[in-house]
């Protein structure tokens, strides 16, 4: 299935000169929905996964069936103040500010082999952050993985040195 024609492009939105690519079109459609979620657990298929992680929160989204599909367990990530047990943070640096990311500090363990799934690369800030905070913990990162991939921002240039894959382009 071409799960590119199952999302729409809103030209504007948010703003002027922003094309906005709406998932919701493709998550509403249960089966582009499946093919996502099976087009993503086969590009990780030779990769040994301990745990899968979803930056919040269209993360949450697509992280969550595939660990269940790839029979492991979910980790949420999220802004600050929203994990209710102890937690360690990394803060990282958007193009008018900063931002933070945090993670419960018993959710991976040393050793174990992470997958960081979420809807979009653009400028691998979020996903950068999620992967810092699983290496804080003593997890390797074994694979990030997307949805759609915007070429134009480089996020994948940001994010060398792990193995990257996106199922969309544009």
């Amino acid at each position: 299935m071409d799960l590119k024609e199952k999302i729409r492009v809103i030209d504007g939105f948010p703003a002027e000169g922003i094309s906005f690519k709406d998932i919701t079109t493709l998550l509403k459609d249960a089966d582009a929905l499946k093919d996502c979620i099976n087009q993503m657990a086969e590009r990780f298929k030779d990769v040994h996964v301990d745990i899968v992680i979803g930056p919040e929160s269209r993360g949450f989204i697509f992280a969550t069936p595939l660990a269940y599909l790839l029979g492991t367990g979910f980790v949420p990530v999220r802004k600050p103040g929203k994990l209710p047990a102890e937690t360690i943070s990394y803060e990282y640096k958007l193009e008018y500010g900063t931002d933070k990311l945090e993670i419960h500090k018993d959710a991976i363990q040393p050793g174990q082999k992470v997958l960081i799934i979420d809807d979009l690369l653009a400028t691998g800030g979020t996903m950068y952050a999620a992967a810092k905070l699983v290496e804080k913990l003593g997890g390797e990162v074994v694979g990030l993985g997307f949805l759609i991939e915007l070429n134009d921002l480089n996020g994948r240039e940001k994010l060398e040195g792990y193995k990257v894959e996106s199922l969309i382009q544009y």
